[in-house]
């Protein structure tokens, strides 16, 4: 019997049942696109974050380099010999970019500390290369150069010097130092290796390297070819491709290659850290700031805070103006479908006294409201999850792009002075020379979780109940005298 009425009555008050589903609808779809956007964004920054410390990571650890005033590093000096004839000239320099060095027991501190799972340490190099050659000038003696002229007189000068001088092209890149033993954390996990393959565990000190696919592309390397770094030739074993479209550097080396050739050896500028615990990631970085002094902890949260551009911009929306936008017109949507029922209930009092007047309770009374309303609700969560799928399929496929730029002061590993890890957000021009903000272009997608689904449903219920309620309670204060009082 109640479903055979419910069902009548809902054919019969089609258009207000509609209505009623349609406002509902509106807010659930709202909540879905909203939803999905922001995890959208969230996943364009991991994205972001990923491309600086690499898939996995929690946190670094590095030392900031003090100013040259204060016994910094100092700006590089080429020395070139001076010889005779045409000299073809070349020299490297191969320093650390961006940190103060760390010895490398350090990872095996930070790798001690409570709640840590893994350390890794890596070696991130600004190579400076300067290739060319000196042209000597000639000597023309004075009677060649004078029009006409004789000699210079006695003691005068006897002739000049023309043409000669140099000719020189500077060439810089990024060399990283990885730990070939521990390829599972680290910039190179950011990367997908597109060509050949990765380093084995038993390379940690040859003389190969893995090159990233823009800079290959740019140098005509592929994989087999040999670079020279330093007079020290590697073969190229690998192309790797970075997920977010930029390296965190050119080249990767085995960290005791990078470390003999900056004359670094046993140390590391980062040391990449994995929580056991990503709950307790604070409680890790205050126990290897308290332990280990000297030394800064980055957290992904930290750098996602220094995150800037359309992604910053378009995420604060969609958080502050996406969330507080949803929650108006679920509010707007549940009070009209409230007084809608009521509305509806107060048209239906010769209908409800009749039926009380039957035999009908109140309790079974307000049931029948309630089950309408709990139908509407339900109608208009499958309209809203339809319409809230469809937005963020459409949002999926047009995939807007939205740029990202770390700040060069984040301290991080994009951050400091010449830049870290993370060449392709942040560049230096050498040591000493600020470094300059890189933006990254990031395509949006809107994926909808089972989460938000289920967030859908939850709220197609709660409007249902909540407009359940307003007419329930408006039909159980109706009396049999009313429907009476009506009839003709």
């Amino acid at each position: 019997m109640f479903f055979t009425y419910l069902r009548r009555e809902l054919r019969r008050r089609r258009k207000a049942a509609l209505v009623v589903a349609s406002g509902l609808a509106l807010g659930i779809a709202l909540v879905i696109v909203v939803n999905s956007v922001s995890s959208g964004m969230r996943d364009a920054q991991g994205k972001v974050l990923e491309s600086l410390y690499g898939l996995g990571t929690d946190m670094t650890v590095t030392k900031a380099a003090p100013p040259a005033s204060e016994g910094g590093r100092e700006r590089p000096r080429f020395n070139f010999d001076a010889q005779d004839g045409d000299e073809a000239q070349s020299s490297d320099i191969v320093m650390p970019q961006g940190f103060e060095t760390l010895a490398s027991s350090t990872v095996d501190e930070v790798g001690g500390q409570s709640g840590v799972a893994t350390a890794v340490g890596g070696l991130s190099l600004s190579v400076i290369k300067v290739d060319g050659e000196f042209k000597p000038g000639e000597f023309k003696p004075r009677e060649e150069t004078a029009n006409g002229g004789g000699g210079g007189g006695i003691g005068g000068p006897q002739g000049e010097v023309r043409g000669g001088g140099a000719a020189f092209d500077v060439n810089s890149y990024t060399v990283y130092g990885t730990d070939t033993t521990h390829l599972d954390l680290g910039p190179l996990t950011s990367s997908k290796i597109t060509d050949g393959r990765t380093f084995k565990a038993t390379e940690t000190d040859a003389e190969v390297a893995v090159a990233d696919a823009a800079y290959a592309k740019e140098k005509k390397y592929k994989v087999g070819s040999e670079v020279t770094v330093k007079g020290t030739k590697f073969e190229i074993v690998g192309i790797a491709t970075a997920d977010s479209g930029d390296a965190a550097a050119n080249l990767y080396i085995p960290l005791k290659q990078a470390q003999t050739l900056s004359d670094s050896k046993d140390k590391v500028t980062t040391v990449y850290v994995q929580a056991d615990d990503s709950q307790q990631i604070d409680a890790v970085k205050s126990a290897i700031q308290k332990n280990i002094p000297g030394t800064t902890v980055t957290t992904s949260a930290d750098l996602a805070d220094t995150v800037s551009g359309s992604l910053s911009t378009a995420s604060d929306l969609a958080t502050n103006v996406g969330k507080w936008l949803s929650i108006a017109v679920l509010v707007a949507a549940f009070v009209v479908a409230g007084l809608l029922t009521v509305s509806a209930v107060s048209r239906r009092v010769q209908e409800f006294g009749t039926l009380k007047a039957l035999g009908w309770k109140s309790g079974r009374v307000t049931r029948q409201v309630v089950g309408e309303a709990m139908v509407n609700g339900l109608v208009g969560g499958a309209l809203g999850i339809a319409v809230g799928l469809a937005g963020a399929y459409a949002l999926t496929a047009v995939s807007p792009s939205l740029t990202a730029q770390l700040g060069a002061a984040a301290g991080g590993p994009g951050g400091g002075g010449g830049g870290g890890p993370a060449g392709g957000l942040v560049r230096a021009g050498g040591p000493g020379v600020p470094s300059a903000d890189k933006a990254i272009e990031i395509a949006l997608t809107a994926p909808v979780s089972a989460s938000t689904i289920a967030l859908a449903v939850g709220l197609a219920v709660t409007g249902g109940l909540i407009a359940g309620a307003f007419g329930g309670w408006r039909a159980s204060r109706l009396r049999p005298a009313d429907a009476l009082r009506r009839v003709e």
